[in-house]
């Protein structure tokens, strides 16, 4: 055990080292739903709750899609500074601002159009679609500002520079906490607004942070050389591309996934607004966890892409592994805490007995796929650093969209297994990504067939 340990004690402490703060900001973006959530919860009612969690259902995609998107810049960066090749990646800058910031204007017209034309065809109740409407369209405008910030947040993360999108996310939610309250409840003179508040709130809490986020980087003394050639007039069709290759692969994992969640929550919206309610807490305080592997995933992109960059294929295979280890342990923590605190947990949410009764069920569920999810999150992020998207892309669709799906709604729907039927199936598609993504890690290592690098074309 020991020889073991100190066959991966650097990579434990390198992994974890660049991982803590990005797990940290990563959270940043589940935590500003969940307070939310748990606001509304409190002091707008159940109907409202539901509300929230149809809203957040069909934003998520959006939402996902730009981090994915966003997420295409990071390892070409790391392989980039792994060459030392620093003007290269203030080129990647300009263009990656171009692409997100294109992407959030994209994505919130189609929040708009799924608003007003999709909504009202997904038999959900009157009373919640009418809550509903509005504020997905204001989490909708809300993903502009998010994705400029996260231009600059990867830009530093692929970098290794991680402590200031790290700062900035606790106190912007620090900041959406206190607007949120505020708004909802109606203090200071301001009129309640409810569900609206929230939607304010998150609203405002975005812009400022991507202001914030920008100006750190352009004002650091640590980004000088990498920004000498940043400037909107580099933007090329080559590198543009380079990006997109990446990102919109990645884009596509997380939306089948989140996508899957996203459609079992409108399945559950068809029996009952309790359910509904339920799921909304249940798969909130599933997303923390999944969000914080995420953040373990992009530290394992980023060192996989330095790696990758300096051929060191003795080194990736390590910190690959270390990955896995330091994921492992903590979705097994978490899995505990699901389990044991099952009926306590969701009275952060709400004081509806009925919902809590319902969502504690749903959290031994979800104690059981905490290792699954967090081995997945992770391999996608080993594989990504190393410029491999695409295999990865057709195993998520594959797992969630051919398997997990279809079997809950046969399980939850046909079989009338309700709710814990849909989530047994979201637990299977996790089940088959976890395995299939670390078999193609495992056969890539193996007999060395890495993906060729990424070139990218310079002007």
């Amino acid at each position: 055990m020991s020889s073991f340990y100190q066959k991966y004690k650097s990579h434990y402490r390198d992994n974890l080292k660049l991982a803590i703060p990005v797990v940290i900001s990563q959270l940043g973006h589940t935590l500003v739903q969940t307070s939310d959530t748990i606001i509304v919860g409190h002091f707008a009612g159940t109907i409202s709750l539901a509300a929230v969690s149809l809203a957040t259902s069909i934003f998520t995609i959006a939402l996902i899609i730009g981090i994915g998107i966003s997420y295409g810049s990071t390892p070409l960066i790391a392989q980039h500074n792994g060459r030392n090749e620093s003007a290269e990646c203030g080129q990647l800058l300009s263009n990656s601002l171009f692409i997100n910031v294109i992407t959030g204007i994209i994505l919130f017209g189609l929040v708009c159009l799924g608003s007003v034309y999709f909504l009202d065809d997904l038999h959900q109740s009157a009373d919640v679609l009418v809550k509903a409407k509005p504020f997905l369209m204001l989490l909708g405008l809300s993903v502009i500002p998010m994705l400029v910030f996260n231009t600059f947040k990867q830009f530093a993360e692929g970098l290794g520079f991680t402590r200031q999108a790290m700062m900035i996310s606790i106190w912007g939610n620090i900041l959406n906490i206190c607007l949120g309250i505020t708004f909802v409840k109606g203090l200071f003179g301001i009129h309640p607004m409810g569900i609206m508040g929230a939607g304010y709130s998150t609203l405002i809490d975005r812009c400022i942070m991507s202001a914030v986020m920008g100006l750190y980087v352009f004002r650091s003394e640590n980004f000088k050389r990498y920004l000498k050639d940043f400037s909107l007039r580099n933007i090329s069709r080559a590198r543009s591309l380079s990006i997109l290759k990446i990102g919109a692969p990645v884009a596509l994992q997380y939306t089948f996934e989140i996508s899957a969640f996203s459609a079992a929550a409108v399945l559950v919206g068809t029996i009952g607004v309790l359910q509904q309610a339920a799921h909304q807490v249940a798969i909130n305080l599933a997303s923390i966890t999944y969000m914080m592997s995420s953040g373990v995933s992009a530290a394992a992109a980023i060192k996989s892409g330095n790696y990758f960059g300096m051929k060191n294929h003795d080194s990736l295979q390590l910190s690959a592994n270390a990955s896995y280890h330091t994921v492992l342990v903590f979705m097994a923590f978490t899995a505990l805490v699901f389990t044991f605190g099952n009926t306590l947990l969701p009275w952060i949410y709400t004081s509806d007995n009925n919902v809590i009764s319902i969502a504690s069920q749903l959290l031994i569920l979800a104690a059981v796929f905490q290792l699954f999810d967090g081995a997945q999150v992770v391999g996608l992020g080993i594989l990504r650093g190393m410029g491999d998207v695409n295999i990865p892309t057709g195993i998520t669709f594959f797992a969630y969209w051919v398997v997990g799906l279809p079997v809950g709604y046969y399980w939850g729907i046909h079989l009338n297994w309700g709710i814990n039927g849909i989530w047994c199936g979201l637990v299977l598609g996790l089940m088959v990504s976890a395995i299939l993504l670390y078999i193609r890690f495992k056969v890539i290592s193996k007999y060395h067939r890495l993906p060729q690098n990424i070139i990218i074309a310079k002007d």
